[in-house]
Formats: structure tokens, sequence, C-alpha cells
């Protein structure tokens, strides 16, 4: 005997309330797609009873709720693996997720791997975080206390940190629907094509109105801080620009000497996949083309207003 005791066994729940109730003992480590846990622990045991949440049939699922703002949002649960998203038909404007989700390793890695334990991860180069946050995604958390919402902004808070409380668990995302003009576009530079940690990644999304101008622009990019970053200062910059200009505006603003204002929110580092400067660089490029790819594929004669007067 050791005079240690043995960590509980892991456990496998079927309800919701049985994983929270749980939680709320200390010590589980929750565990989704098992994609991220597993490599980690390569070589080492783990120290933590494990909480498998695959059998739990509430976290997944996709559907359109209304919310108490009065908008349409599309809720994920949890344990929606990325090929899920990828094969889904989902509301005009998230081109960005079935995007990104291609990019989240091969085809085993997104047939298992969840959207869930993507944001709980909380890698610098998480691929879906640059997507849903330039969506003005939610994270919605649970415990035996409650259900709060918080803007993925305010849960992805740095390099493997989040917002979640020991007794939580990130129950489902949710994303704001906006008009049928809504486009975005999900780009990613890597060393290869497919099966690599990025080096930069950017996340475009727009709306425009009736005569084509920009009424709305996010700007997200990934792998060149703690956390992805929003740009608001290019954002703000951008709105208003007409749909078929963007593209050469924002070429052009991060061109000249603003551009490291604008860029003020990136802190990109210098490591074996490319230096800080090669990532701001890139993530310049990777900005332009993103805004010249989402506002392209809608082209004026493809607007609804421009179809009625035919």
């Amino acid at each position: 005997m050791t005079g240690q005791a043995a960590n509980p066994s892991p456990r496998s729940p079927e309800r919701l309330d049985d994983a929270l109730s749980l939680l709320a003992q200390p010590g589980w480590l929750p565990l989704a797609g098992g994609t991220d846990v597993y490599p980690a622990h390569v070589g080492r045991p783990v120290s933590r009873p494990i909480l498998d949440l695959s059998r739990i049939d509430a976290l997944r699922g996709q559907s359109r709720v209304a919310g108490v703002d009065g908008r349409s949002w599309w809720r994920i649960g949890a344990l929606e693996s990325w090929m899920a998203l990828r094969e889904t038909v989902l509301p005009a404007g998230f081109e960005a997720l079935p995007q990104a989700a291609a990019e989240v390793g091969g085809r085993q890695i997104q047939n298992q791997a969840t959207i869930g334990g993507n944001l709980c991860n909380a890698s610098p180069a998480a691929d879906g975080v640059p997507a849903l946050l330039a969506l003005d995604a939610e994270a919605e958390l649970q415990s035996r206390h409650g259900t709060r919402r918080l803007p993925l902004s305010k849960f992805v808070l740095g390099n493997r940190r989040t917002a979640l409380t020991p007794d939580e668990l990130l129950v489902a995302v949710l994303v704001p629907i906006g008009s049928p003009r809504a486009r975005s576009q999900f780009l990613k530079l890597g060393h290869r094509r497919y099966l690599v940690i990025s080096i930069a990644m950017v996340t475009v999304s727009i709306d425009s109105d009736e005569h084509g101008a920009l009424s709305r622009c996010a700007i997200a990019v990934g792998a060149c801080s703690a956390a992805a970053q929003r740009l608001p200062h290019l954002e703000s910059r951008l709105m208003s620009a007409p749909r078929d200009q963007a593209a050469h505006i924002a070429a052009q603003l991060l061109a000249s000497s603003e551009s490291q204002a604008l860029l003020e929110a990136l802190s990109p580092i210098d490591d074996v996949r490319g230096t800080a400067a090669y990532r701001r660089e890139a993530v310049r490029e990777l900005i332009v083309r993103a805004i010249g790819m989402a506002c392209s594929s809608l082209s004026s004669s493809e607007l609804p207003q421009a179809r009625s007067r035919s």
C-alpha cells in the first residue's frame, strides 16, 4: 500500500445533469473527442479521473433558435464534430465554419474532434476560434447552479486558458444569423496544405446593404497572439466601403503608415514555424485575400434586391 488514495474510475454518464453533478466534485477531466487530450498524455499517465462526455446526446445537434434579443441564432452542441459542420447546410454568412472545419486535421480527426473541445483546449492556433470569433459567436456554459453565456472573446482568454470554472461545461456555441447577403471566408497559412499547425489564419465576415456598401465587417486573426483577436480599427475603417472596392481599400490601408496601428491587437512570436515579422506580413496578405473572396462571392446581380428588380 502506498497510502495514496486512488483516482476515481472514469465515468461516462448519459445525462447532462449527471455529468454536472460529478463536475461539482473537484478533480475531473472532461473528455469530448479526445484528439487533444490523448496526444498531450503520450508517455505519461493521466493524473485526473476522466469524465467521458461522448454519450450525452443533449450536447449534440444543430438548430435555429430564437434569442431574447429578438434575433435568430444558430445553436451548435458542444459535441458536434467538425465533419458534422462540414456536412450541415448552414445559414448564409457561415461559410467560414465549414472552411475552417476542413482544416482541422485529416478526416479521421474531423470525425472525432468536437467544436467544444477545440474551444476549451484554447490553443492559439485552434482553427475554429477565428471563424467563430468573426461571426460574433457566444459560448453557453452550464453548471448545477445555472446557465450563462459569454461572447467568445471573453471565453477564450489566452493560451490554454478559458473562462470555464471547474464545475462548468461548455454545452453549446451560439452564432447570430445575419441577412441573406452575409458572407464569410476563412484562410489559413501553413507549411503544407493540410495536417499542419497554422502560421497564421484569418476569417472575414461581411454584410452589405442594398447599395452594395459594407454594413458589417468583422476580421479575426489566429496564431498571431495568445488567443485569436479581432481587428476593430481595421473593421471600422472598412465600414460603408463599396463591396467591390473593399479588398483594394484594405490593401492600401495595410500598406500605409497606419498598418501597425490597425494590427495592434496582434502579438505574433518567433518560433519554428515562422518569425513574428513573417506572420505580420502573411496576415496582411490573408486579410486582403479573404475580404476579396468574401465580397466577390456575392455579386451585385445576386443580391435579393437586384433579383426583385429584374
